[in-house]
């Protein structure tokens, strides 16, 4: 049986804010705790949401996402970016907030996973094409391939016990991503924004202001 109820859960704030944040690491906290994991894993997940809304970094915050870290076993979680946290392998990831941000709050399984994945790379391809071939128009960092990538180093796989422990049942609307995205309420961008059945901005059904708007929220330069 999963760790979390979802029937027990409601929206606490908008994504990357403050609420959800911490909401999402004591999510994670109760998941990997109950899986006991074993000493020998030191990984970490960071998300860090680049130009987020002002309103969204209240008092002193400095990064709006969320961060797991293992540590020999012994999990920390907690709203905003830990720094030790980027010096472990695992899944660091870096993105505009604009660029994820209403999607995030779909409810879904590998499939619609599958389906995100496509609808953000069409995203992406329109916005090139649109800013005339720009390379790396969201300002991705640069690799350690020299490549520019959402992904930050150092990358590490997904450690089997702590895949399994964040994706239980996940195909029957539980899981990490589930939780999150029932946790998230939504936000006032996206209101009058074309997306996509899974939540993606649609560039190409945008008027051309809302085209400058989105890419303004992305922190893109035109």
């Amino acid at each position: 049986m999963p760790v979390i109820d979802m029937s027990t859960l409601k929206p606490v704030g908008e994504f990357g804010s403050r609420a959800w944040g911490n909401a999402c690491a004591e999510a994670s906290i109760r998941m990997l705790e109950a899986a006991n994991l074993p000493d020998t894993i030191n990984w970490a997940f960071t998300e860090d949401y680049t130009h987020p809304p002002a309103r969204l970094m209240d008092g002193e915050r400095t990064h709006a996402g969320y961060t797991i870290m293992v540590q020999k076993g012994k999990v920390t979680a907690e709203d905003g970016i830990i720094p030790e946290a980027l010096a472990l392998p695992g899944f660091h990831v870096k993105l505009p907030w604009a660029y994820i941000a209403n999607q995030s709050g779909s409810l879904y399984g590998s499939e619609g996973q599958q389906q995100r994945a496509k609808n953000q790379d069409v995203l992406m391809a329109a916005i090139v094409a649109y800013l005339g071939g720009r390379e790396n128009p969201l300002g991705h960092p640069i690799n350690s391939e020299g490549k520019a990538s959402y992904m930050l180093d150092p990358v590490g796989p997904w450690p089997d016990e702590v895949r399994r422990a964040v994706s239980e049942d996940a195909e029957k609307g539980n899981g990490l991503h589930n939780i999150a995205a029932t946790l998230q309420t939504r936000s006032p961008e996206f209101d009058d924004l074309p997306v996509t059945a899974i939540g993606v901005p649609n560039f190409a059904a945008m008027t051309e202001q809302q085209r400058v708007t989105f890419l303004g929220l992305c922190g893109v330069e035109i």
